[in-house]
């Protein structure tokens, strides 16, 4: 009672300071102002197994580990090959068959056993960077992936799309009933993949902090040739399937962003592919063997075609080319002379 005596008529006076006390520190700083914490790092190292105890094992650090540069030797070799292959058994042997058979050897070694890590497709953004960056170092292999399916197209046209891609291989393997797609949707479709190939551009020489290389990160076939990824993305991949079997190519006619790179370099190919070389007939039947809509008043259009070879199995011409070696030529094109008396 005493201690309370004395300390009742301070009470108003230590009540109002502890108010101020808490509108100050509830109250908002001067413009600048900031508070100095100060630091001291406990330690010089992070703890190791022993110090923690209890039988704790520091967690393996994973790192992608770098190519060999043997093995980049062999890809590099490998995709010249496989180019090469495709453009003689296109333009000069025509033959559909081995086309096939190089088609399904490509996806098995560059698509499954390489999960899709040969692509020229993804290196598009490595090199945009290169151009913008100058602390980006992208290696000789990069390069000269992106580098040798262009030049082929200025040789021979899109003859990486006719069998070598993986990507466009695993398409054409699966084309079984195709549907004609209209002219117009086609050629409206078709921008897509130069939209594309501007936003993958975009994102990828944007400043370090935010650049992002969507291609690799939305590619709709590497979960599958990898048979694992995000559930969606398999998914994607499987439905471009599905549709593949009734649409030609989906992906290679309207998203992939390095088909529009070979489309302008093929416009100006020394010897495209062509139906007919010799000379041409009229009968369309090349235009409707056709899947992807790459032939036009019954002539091959150089930037969309894939060089496949399904229209010359159709074509007449080809067909007695080939007849030459068992029945004289003069038999093919003229009927035979009557038997003199």
């Amino acid at each position: 009672m005493i201690l309370s005596a004395v300390l009742r008529p301070h009470l108003p006076r230590a009540a109002g300071l502890g108010l101020l006390l808490a509108l100050a520190a509830t109250a908002p700083r001067p413009a600048g102002a900031q508070e100095v914490l100060q630091y001291e790092r406990p330690v010089d190292v992070a703890p190791t197994e022993e110090t923690i105890g209890e039988g704790y094992v520091v967690p393996e650090v994973q790192r992608p580990r770098p190519l060999s540069a043997f093995r980049q030797v062999v890809d590099v070799t490998l995709l010249a090959v496989a180019l090469v292959l495709a453009a003689w058994l296109a333009i000069f042997r025509r033959q559909r068959g081995w086309l096939v058979a190089l088609t399904s050897a490509c996806l098995l070694y560059f698509g499954f056993y390489r999960e899709g890590c040969v692509c020229p497709i993804g290196s598009t953004q490595n090199v945009a960077v290169a151009l913008v960056d100058h602390t980006y170092a992208v290696p000789h292999y990069v390069i000269v992936l992106f580098v040798l399916p262009l030049v082929a197209a200025l040789l021979f046209g899109r003859v990486f799309c006719a069998g070598v891609c993986p990507l466009g291989a695993i398409q054409e393997l699966v084309v079984l009933k195709p549907v004609e797609v209209p002219a117009r949707l086609d050629k409206a479709l078709g921008w897509l993949k130069w939209l594309y190939l501007g936003a993958a551009v975009y994102f990828a020489v944007l400043p370090a902090v935010e650049r992002d290389f969507v291609i690799c990160r939305f590619d709709p076939f590497v979960g599958l040739f990898r048979f694992t990824g995000a559930a969606w993305l398999l998914m994607l991949g499987g439905a471009m399937l599905i549709a593949g079997v009734f649409v030609g190519r989906p992906y290679c006619r309207w998203l992939c962003p390095y088909g529009a790179l070979l489309s302008a370099f093929s416009r100006y190919a020394w010897r495209p592919f062509s139906i007919t070389p010799d000379r041409e007939l009229d009968c369309g039947l090349c235009q409707s063997a056709c899947p992807y809509g790459a032939i036009e008043e019954r002539r091959a259009v150089r930037t969309s075609c894939f060089a496949c070879g399904r229209c010359y199995r159709s074509c007449p011409v080809h067909h007695a080319a080939t007849a030459e070696s068992v029945v004289p030529a003069s038999a093919l094109t003229s009927p035979a002379e009557p038997p003199k008396p």
